[in-house]
């Protein structure tokens, strides 16, 4: 093998080992709150069912998952469509919205990501901060800004139930050494209709529904899984058991 060869493989995996370190660069600078995610939780999914079709498929889309599903969480058929079922005539039709993605994007300025794998793809700890990080910002058109994601275009659909919380600024001092004024915390402003604990549980449980929505089957699979390694640990002691009793005049 050549000089230059080794150099370059020397070069490739030296980078290879240095991009994992570099990731943590691209970490948002906000701390997430940790989800109190429980997706064995029946009660907390179907309250964050019906909250996630009372304010979020107005705009958004859950294209993927379809209204029998709802069954998993121990509701039958009739219960969905008096209570759940306001966008789509039959059951086994999809989460979809009327709105048009047109529109959609002449409104807001783009049109409302689909929600189904959303937790799957953003996280559990980035949708629970993200619902419950929107401030008042009058720079912006809609008048809502987020701590998570900074110039957001959606609005806050919740905010009569959280209320509105304001931004405290401070001054800090950026890489560039020059000073910016950043959002140090979020105060209460003017008081919603659920308290800041009611709130926090809301999200929880909205949030418990939409991680369970990506992945319906997860805990269908996790049982599965628990009850095959208990076959596979019983089986592993009658089957030595089993090698001794068979090999025993041969050694």
């Amino acid at each position: 093998m050549s000089r230059d060869k080794t150099r370059l493989y020397v070069l490739a995996a030296a980078l290879i080992l240095w991009l994992p370190l570099s990731a943590p660069a691209a970490a948002p600078a906000v701390k997430l709150d940790r989800a109190p995610i429980n997706i064995n939780d029946q009660e907390s999914l179907q309250r964050g069912a019906r909250i996630f079709i009372n304010y979020c498929l107005n705009c958004h889309s859950a294209s993927y998952m379809r209204y029998t599903r709802l069954t998993d969480l121990g509701l039958t058929e009739a219960q969905i469509k008096e209570n759940l079922m306001f966008a789509a005539d039959k059951p086994g039709e999809t989460m979809t919205v009327a709105m048009r993605a047109k529109d959609a994007k002449e409104w807001f300025g783009a049109a409302p990501p689909d929600l189904t794998v959303i937790t799957r793809s953003r996280g559990p700890d980035w949708v629970y901060t993200y619902l419950r990080t929107f401030y008042r910002d009058d720079t912006r058109p809609l008048g809502w800004n987020n701590l998570v994601f900074d110039k957001v275009g959606m609005p806050h659909v919740l905010h009569e139930l959280q209320g509105h919380l304001v931004p405290v600024m401070q001054e800090v001092k950026g890489e560039d050494g020059k000073m910016h004024h950043v959002v140090a915390r979020l105060e209460l402003a003017k008081p919603g209709r659920l308290t800041p604990a009611e709130y926090d549980a809301l999200v929880a449980d909205l949030v418990n529904y939409m991680t369970w929505m990506g992945e319906p089957a997860k805990a269908q699979r996790m049982r599965t899984g628990v009850a095959v390694i208990a076959f596979l640990a019983l089986f592993f002691v009658v089957a030595f058991y089993l090698k001794k009793e068979y090999w025993r005049d041969v050694h």
